[in-house]
């Protein structure tokens, strides 16, 4: 990864608003988890996040992006499925959801 190793809480925070505003402007559904202040929520994706996804040193940073149990990758993978126009096969999506007028 290019940048720095660390990231600022306002950072994390940002990421975490393009994901939800990106899933929000499209109507997909999706359940936000806050893994602050519950264990058993943050040793759960930990344990779905595979091993060559967590850093050399600390944990992995948010957001980390499920499709049930199904890891679909963490902050830098959706912004490159972004950039390549793929975030519904990203997300395990067949297709954007239909609008209905």
């Amino acid at each position: 990864m290019i940048g720095s190793l660390f990231l600022s809480p306002l950072q994390v925070k940002k990421r975490q608003q393009a994901v939800v505003g990106f899933l929000e402007s499209n109507r997909i559904s999706f359940q936000e988890v806050d893994i602050t202040n519950v264990e058993e929520r943050r040793l759960w994706m930990y344990q779905h996040i595979p091993p060559e996804k967590h850093p050399d040193k600390g944990n992995p940073l948010p957001p980390q992006i499920f499709n049930g149990d199904c890891y679909c990758g963490d902050y830098e993978d959706f912004f490159q499925s972004k950039e390549n126009n793929t975030v519904f096969t990203f997300l395990g999506l067949s297709s954007p959801p239909s609008v209905k007028v």
